[in-house]
């Protein structure tokens, strides 16, 4: 039986309308993919100019990206619960302020340190403050559409990319890098109107709910047997105190008793303030997931696929131009990676919202098909090959990220999905934090950028581990509940006697302590 504070969540998530403006919020969020995920992808030309001025290592170089990957991922659940506090609208609005300010103040920077604080830490926060509360509030207002919906707003950061890579080129190639940075940062001012977009849903009272009922809520998480005792006790304490106004020897007879009524009420109250904290606190950060199997499961496969997922993107433009691909051509590649992956996030969207098969299987089959296609990527040299890559690599992509968070709101449901995509980004942070790092050493020790994309593709084998582990307990689940079904009359008679049976004790014990 699902507690008080999930049912009464679930109600207020129930009102998703599917349509209205419902398209708003989806414009807001393909807006809010382009201009972070987006420019994270096309952020490999910046990689080139950014690696020849500093004469600095591929691993120093690509610390920038994973710092700013990694605090995207770090302070999604602090993104989320100020959402709860305040609103989806005030703190996107604020977020994209910090972007702004972090990639405008990079464009001054002196030495990759001021980079790192910059374009990575700055930048990434003010990610995260816009990507996790437009991808609730996307979450909110479809139910029915979630999977195609997602799969549309998640088409931003694919069409951005495209458009993008060969501006941010240009960009560089007519005002330098730094020039191209402030440029951005004006850009990014746009995820401020993304913010003003976002208009709560009005049948959702999470966060203005009143306070009557906070303390009904805290009365329902009250173990049972408190919440009966606490009634007796109350009428106790006004017996005996009529009692004693009118009679001083029944206070002496029952002086005894006072005490013991006395600490039985202090207990309840104690127990009420506890569970009052305790609502209030589930309300911004849903703490109980950790305890969530299936859940910790698909975050471990989060974050071996992080290690996979941003080290390609970086490394291919460096890559094309290790093997003599011009400037313009290397960037071309990101492009129609861009244009594959829009195709495959639409398409396998629209196949996930038909149900022909469990999303967390069709998710598992485009993680392997991505793991194969970059450890199939250092046998490409020329031009033509490296399209062929791109455009693989782009499809199956698209495919893989198309499902994600739909398979998420599955493994949580979605009156928990603003908290769960919290701990999700935070747990996934150490695979975006370390994958370009990694890629990088290698590439360092080897001097072959191709070594880079096989350590992404044997990441992302570990990881369609982890979701071939929960599509089994799933089915484990689904034969528990197939028994418990078989062991209770379909009518619901049975369900119903044992409320009535309840109801009787309860009854029986409230007279009891009256007596």
């Amino acid at each position: 039986m699902d507690s008080p504070v999930k049912a009464h969540r679930a109600r207020t998530a129930a009102a998703a309308p599917d349509g209205g403006y419902a398209w708003f919020i989806l414009l807001s969020c393909f807006l809010v993919f382009g201009l972070t995920f987006g420019v994270i992808k096309a952020f490999g030309v910046f990689y080139v100019a950014i690696h020849q001025y500093f004469e600095t290592t591929a691993t120093g170089t690509s610390w920038i990206t994973s710092i700013a990957v990694a605090t995207v991922h770090v302070v999604a659940p602090v993104a989320s619960a100020l959402s709860a506090r305040y609103s989806h609208r005030s703190v996107v609005i604020m977020g994209g302020l910090i972007c702004s300010i972090g990639v405008i103040l990079g464009a001054f920077a002196r030495n990759l340190i001021e980079l790192y604080l910059t374009v990575g830490f700055l930048n990434g926060f003010g990610y995260a403050l816009t990507w996790t509360p437009t991808v609730t509030m996307l979450g909110l207002y479809f139910e029915k559409r979630r999977p195609v919906a997602n799969a549309l707003a998640s088409a931003g950061e694919c069409i951005l990319t495209f458009v993008l890579t060969p501006l941010f080129q240009l960009l560089i190639d007519s005002y330098s890098w730094r020039g191209a940075l402030l440029i951005l940062g004006g850009l990014q001012l746009n995820l401020c109107v993304c913010g003003m977009l976002l208009r709560p849903l009005k049948a959702t009272r999470d966060v203005t709910c009143d306070k009557a009922e906070e303390e009904d809520l805290c009365l329902e998480l009250l173990p049972k047997d408190d919440s009966k005792e606490s009634k007796p006790t109350h009428l106790e304490a006004e017996e005996l105190g009529i009692s004693e106004a009118s009679d001083q020897g029944m206070v002496k007879a029952c002086h005894e008793e006072v005490p013991k009524s006395t600490i039985k009420v202090q207990d309840s109250n104690n127990r009420i303030k506890r569970a009052g904290h305790r609502t209030k606190i589930l309300r911004y950060v849903d703490y109980t997931l950790i305890t969530n199997g299936r859940f910790m499961v698909y975050s471990m496969f989060g974050l071996f696929a992080a290690l996979g997922f941003f080290a390609p993107a970086l490394f291919l433009v460096p890559y094309a131009r290790s093997k003599g691909i011009e400037e313009y051509q290397a960037a071309a590649l990101m492009s129609i990676s861009a244009v594959l992956d829009l195709f495959g996030r639409v398409f396998f969207g629209w196949v996930a919202n038909l149900r022909l098969v469990q999303t967390v299987q069709q998710l598992a089959a485009t993680v392997i098909l991505l793991a194969t296609v970059l450890l199939l990527c250092p046998l490409a040299s020329t031009f033509s090959e490296l399209a062929a890559f791109s455009a693989a690599y782009g499809l199956v992509f698209g495919a893989t990220v198309a499902v994600h968070i739909t398979v998420l709101a599955e493994v949580v449901g979605v009156h928990r999905l603003g908290s769960a995509l919290g701990f999700f980004m935070l747990i996934r942070s150490s695979g975006g934090l370390l994958g370009p790092p990694i890629a990088g050493f290698f590439i360092d020790k080897m001097s072959d950028y191709g070594t880079g994309f096989l350590m992404a593709g044997v990441a992302l084998l570990v990881s369609a581990m982890f979701l071939l582990l929960l599509h089994q307990m799933n089915l484990r689940a689904q034969g528990s509940t197939t028994k418990q079904h078989m062991h209770t009359d379909p009518t619901g008679q049975n369900s119903q006697e044992v409320k009535e049976l309840d109801m009787t004790r309860g009854e029986e014990n409230d007279f009891c302590s009256n007596r």
